[in-house]
């Protein structure tokens, strides 16, 4: 049976458009085999760097010729996985995230530099889950994108296993991708049961077993973004967690679930949901800035913001369901996700560099003054907070403008209204920052550090910061190619 299932796929992967929709997900399965090989022989471990940073390039050169084909692959594998202009667009978004995180990883491991091999190989692990979700047209496809995803993070969040606080944010990260797993299975079971099929574009959800169903994969996935009520564990995982590891999980893992939520499952959904969907993600929100405003942790903070930003996003859903379309929800979705990539992962891969000083760097009162000493870590850091909060000539801010805009389509005025003060309450919490950054007088005694930042760290923190800046003052550039 095995051989059988084996020849069967050598069969489809003869196929060119088979070949052309999964080359993106080779490459880096193949640059995770050669780089644990290089880990193995001595002569070849230098070359490490060389091969994480080929397996995502050439990753993205794939992604971009589906991107500029003239005809995409489309649907391939009896139509369980579809390779596409938008799956290239949200893959190009998993691979520059994941090489940012990498870029702040180098040199902020010490005393598990040892592991540091094993370190990269579940990083370059992670998009490949990315891509299978977005690209899922079949439940079990998904999960499986699901299990790739989730499993390293497991590992990654507790990776620092001398620390406490980190084995416990890998175990409460565990036990929330569990029941988020339980619950996709059970809801799988459930449309399974009354269609006969796991295919997403042969699913009906007009029975109540079916919506039972979609409903618990909804569920599933709401665990995975972490919005209300699944979101109470999230900030003693973010704050428990590796700095760069946090990044990705605030960052990639919640763009590969909302991917998979407006692009195949909210089509799904009855309209008489897009009420309901509203409320989470408004409660979401205000859950989310109202937990912020009395955080102290930075860390802590930006989690809770997190939580507010999936909220945000969730009103994409709402927008979807009600208008029954999600081709500008779609839109709307990518360019929110990619600003909030560029800037969360600036500010998070900033708060790693501070670590290099101590863990009291993750602290508000610690950031008291450090424009007078470290003026480019503070300009910034001031930067992605502008652009979380949704500040003009920021990518945030065209972001949110695009939800809103989709509430608006909707007709769902109200909706947009309430979210909008809630977007305003966050201004409370990020304008704080910088006011300790700029605008309070360093401690009394703060000695300089003599601590050399990564080269990666300064370039990818450029990189984010240009991003942020490109997606605010040139949206052409970005939404020309989702056209």
């Amino acid at each position: 049976m095995i051989t059988q299932d084996l020849v069967q796929v050598f069969d489809m992967l003869s196929e060119p458009a088979a070949r052309m929709a999964t080359a993106p997900m080779l490459a880096l399965a193949v640059g995770v085999a050669l780089y644990l090989l290089c880990e193995v022989i001595d002569l070849l471990r230098t070359a490490r760097p060389i091969v994480f940073l080929g397996s995502i390039a050439l990753s993205i050169f794939y992604e971009l010729r589906i991107l500029q084909a003239d005809s995409a692959p489309g649907a391939v594998f009896d139509g369980t996985f579809i390779a596409d202009g938008q799956t290239a667009l949200w893959g190009i978004l998993f691979l520059v995230g994941t090489l940012l995180v990498w870029a702040y990883s180098v040199g902020y491991y010490r005393e598990n530099l040892p592991f540091k091999a094993e370190y990269d190989a579940l990083i370059l692990c992670t998009p490949v889950g990315m891509m299978l979700m977005v690209g899922a047209n079949d439940l079990i496809v998904f999960f499986v994108g699901l299990e790739l995803l989730s499993m390293p993070l497991y590992a990654l969040a507790a990776f620092r296993r001398a620390k406490i606080e980190s084995v416990e944010a890998g175990l409460k990260y565990f036990l929330l991708g569990s029941f988020s797993s339980a619950l996709f299975l059970y809801g799988a079971a459930l449309l399974y049961a009354n269609g006969g099929t796991l295919a997403l574009d042969a699913l009906v959800a007009e029975s109540n077993l079916a919506t039972t169903g979609v409903a618990l994969v909804a569920a599933s996935l709401f665990f995975k973004v972490s919005v209300f009520p699944f979101h109470l564990w999230v900030p003693d995982v973010y704050q428990g967690s590796p700095t760069p590891i946090t990044a990705l999980m605030a960052t990639g893992a919640k763009a590969g679930a909302f991917s998979f939520l407006i692009v195949r499952l909210t089509p799904l959904l009855p309209p008489a949901a897009a009420q309901t969907v509203a409320v989470i993600a408004l409660v979401t929100m205000a859950l989310g800035n109202l937990g912020a405003l009395v955080q102290r942790d930075l860390k802590r903070m930006l989690a809770y913001s997190g939580i507010a930003h999936a909220g945000t996003l969730l009103l994409v859903v709402a927008a979807g369901v009600a208008l029954g379309d999600t081709s500008g929800g779609e839109q709307a979705a990518w360019y929110y996700m990619g600003a909030y990539l560029f800037t969360a992962t600036g500010a998070f891969g900033l708060i790693s560099l501070l670590e290099a000083d101590g863990a009291r760097f993750t602290n508000l009162d610690a950031l008291r003054g450090l424009a007078h000493s470290r003026p480019g870590i503070a300009a910034a850091l001031s930067l992605f907070m502008l652009s979380l909060g949704g500040i003009p000539a920021t990518g945030g801010f065209l972001g949110k403008w695009f939800v809103f805009a989709e509430l608006v389509r909707a007709d769902m005025i109200g909706v947009a209204v309430l979210g909008a003060l809630f977007t305003v309450v966050a201004l409370g919490y990020y304008l704080r920052v910088i006011a300790y950054l700029w605008m309070e007088p360093p401690p009394e005694g703060a000695a300089l550090s003599n601590t050399q930042r990564p080269l990666t760290a300064g370039l990818a923190t450029v990189f984010c910061c240009l991003g942020v800046l490109a997606m605010g003052l040139l949206p052409a550039l970005f939404l020309d190619r989702m056209n």
